[in-house]
């Protein structure tokens, strides 16, 4: 059976929906489970019950900081270990990501899950297109942001559940690998010319303060985005691989369509 952690979250219940379209015995697991699901708290490890799991899919539990994300990941691998995982497949992030600021959690879970003596495949993934989208900001004259003129290679979140449905449902296939799974070259100048508005760049401390100034942000917020917005003006976000291709056996999904539609969707009045 394949489990999928974080099955309330887009990217997870999107793989389970992919795994059902190919009949692949599969559950998912969540903090608060649906229906057919089985309770996994990461921050309680007596939840943690992968009894009769032959592959399981780690969704990253990335919204925290890094000693809590790595504690809980490393709860996860005992677990899977003491119970008898067969294959533990994880959604980490594409190595051109280092320079994030929340690169570090992902690096030493694979660590952790190398170490763990499961075989293992890393799902290195890009950034998704939807949320390079909803980070641009609206204006009366069109959209603004700090990424300047630099391009992320962006990845439509729906790829990235069919490749991990793709690796779930052949695992040892995978075993050992890594995959960069990053999409396709996107500008914030793109996504407003496809709506057919102008793009103005602002800087990045201004982008910083007013990030430090909302209060609905958790305090390891600002910085992670910063870090987003520095690494796209600076072009280190740029790479691409074959890798998203192969295991899809298609083409990808037009990322720039995902992007604009997420910008869209946060304009004043859209909803």
């Amino acid at each position: 059976m394949i489990m999928v952690t974080g099955a309330n979250g887009q990217l997870a219940s999107s793989t389970l929906q992919q795994l059902a379209e190919r009949d692949a015995p599969a559950i998912g697991g969540s903090r608060s489970p649906a229906p057919g699901q089985r309770r996994l708290d990461f921050d309680d490890p007596a939840t943690l019950d992968f009894t009769g799991v032959s592959t399981l899919v780690l969704v990253s539990a990335g919204y925290a900081e890094d000693d809590q994300v790595i504690a809980r990941h490393w709860a996860v691998r005992d677990a899977a270990v003491r119970d008898g995982v067969g294959h533990v497949i994880y959604t980490s992030l594409t190595q051109s990501g280092d320079h994030l600021g929340f690169a570090l959690a992902h690096r030493v879970t694979e660590q952790l899950l190398k170490a763990s003596g499961i075989p293992c495949t890393v799902l290195r993934n890009g950034l998704y297109a939807e949320l390079f989208g909803a980070l641009l900001t609206w204006t009366p004259d069109g959209l603004e942001s700090a990424f300047g003129d630099g391009a992320l290679c962006v990845v439509a979140r729906q790829d990235l559940a069919t490749a991990a449905a793709v690796v779930a449902g052949n695992p040892s296939d995978h075993a050992g690998k890594t995959y960069e799974l990053v999409g396709e070259p996107v500008t914030a100048r793109s996504v407003a010319g496809r709506l057919a508005v102008a793009h103005r760049t602002i800087g990045l401390g201004e982008y910083r303060a007013r990030l430090l100034a909302d209060d609905t942000l958790l305090p390891f917020q600002p910085p992670m985005l910063t870090s987003i917005a520095s690494s796209v003006r600076h072009g280190l976000l740029s790479n691409t691989s074959p890798d998203l291709v192969q295991l899809l056996g298609r083409p990808l999904t037009d990322p720039l369509t995902f992007a604009a539609d997420a910008a869209a969707a946060m304009r004043p009045g859209a909803r």
